[in-house]
């Protein structure tokens, strides 16, 4: 099943329900508080690559920067989108 949502900063993204379900996508998550650098390996579980490139364009700042705070909280809001829960 492919999910579809738009983040508060305007990131339009499709996911398949099954990679929010899978063991070790769960895993990562567990993990990532502990190790911080396995989000950008978890980004890619959840969005794909290409997806997740153009997530990291449009966060990117005028200088340049992806900020991590930003690739969080986007990662966050898209895990609480309730049509993952619900459906």
């Amino acid at each position: 099943m492919i999910i579809t949502g738009k983040t508060k900063s305007g990131f339009s993204y499709k996911i398949q329900k099954e990679r929010v379900e899978d063991y070790e996508f769960i895993e990562l998550i567990g993990e990532v508080e502990e190790n911080p650098t396995v989000l950008p390996k978890l980004l890619k579980m959840l969005f794909g690559k290409e997806q997740t490139e153009k997530l990291k364009e449009h966060l990117r700042t005028k200088d340049g920067f992806v900020p991590a705070t930003k690739m969080i909280e986007e990662f966050g809001e898209v895990l609480n989108n309730p049509k993952l829960k619900n459906s």
